[in-house]
């Protein structure tokens, strides 16, 4: 469905009936039943999270699928749990997002010159998607970041899944991706030469803001705030 989409509110539109991944449609939904105590009396989103941010952003940030009790629960992408607390103080910081704050769709938050999105677009049991079922959500990716292109300059990707994920999207569209494949890296920069005669694409690594990563300080909001700073510096051009 995802090719004969002609703007990003008609791809979002479809993305959230998306029942293609049987595994993800009864764990996501059944997430949303069963709920976690500290949210029972919230309704859940329980399907697939669309894409957040203007669709005429120069930057994407692409993450890995919606958490359980976060983005399942609210309907936007790293809205609701702890990696969009420091997802978005970061965005905020260096002027990406008018609040530092992300709690639910009508708390009137933006975003700009960046949109946020992710190569699977439902909840998965342990955070963990299987390669099937990554590859099966593809199509979403490709179709969005084709409407994006021409506007889009930089994409940030936040963890090794979304990398790995990100790159055979890119390969079959329209940069030179090189091989070897770069490999994943905090900080890491990839300059993507255009094959159609339009900008280069800048790729950014950055590690995951993940608890794990961030409780321990593998990822500090320093750290963070720079790949985001770079992020638009790259976009500028």
């Amino acid at each position: 469905m995802a090719p004969e989409q002609s703007s990003i509110a008609d791809l979002d539109e479809v993305v959230v009936r998306c029942t293609a991944c049987p595994r993800l449609v009864r764990w996501r939904e059944e997430v949303a039943r069963t709920k976690r105590a500290a949210f029972r009396d919230q309704e859940y989103w329980g399907r697939p999270v669309p894409g957040f941010g203007p669709v005429d952003a120069r930057i994407a940030i692409v993450g890995l699928a919606p958490a359980a009790h976060g983005a399942n629960r609210t309907g936007r992408m790293f809205t609701g749990d702890r990696s969009g607390e420091v997802l978005y103080r970061a965005l905020h910081d260096v002027g990406l997002a008018t609040s530092p704050v992300a709690e639910h769709i009508g708390d009137d938050l933006e975003l700009r010159d960046v949109r946020i999105t992710a190569p699977v677009r439902c909840a998965p049991p342990q955070n963990k998607p299987t390669p099937t079922e990554r590859d099966t959500c593809r199509h979403w990716l490709t179709a969005e970041l084709d409407l994006m292109r021409p506007t889009l300059r930089t994409i940030v990707v936040l963890g090794a899944f979304g990398w790995q994920a990100l790159l055979p999207v890119l390969a079959a569209s329209v940069w030179d991706v090189p091989r070897p494949r770069p490999k994943f890296g905090h900080e890491a920069h990839v300059p993507l030469p255009a094959e159609d005669g339009g900008a280069d694409l800048h790729l950014l690594g950055c590690y995951h803001v993940s608890q794990q990563n961030t409780f321990t300080g593998r990822l500090t909001p320093a750290m963070l705030r720079g790949v985001l700073e770079r992020a638009k510096e790259l976009a500028d051009g």
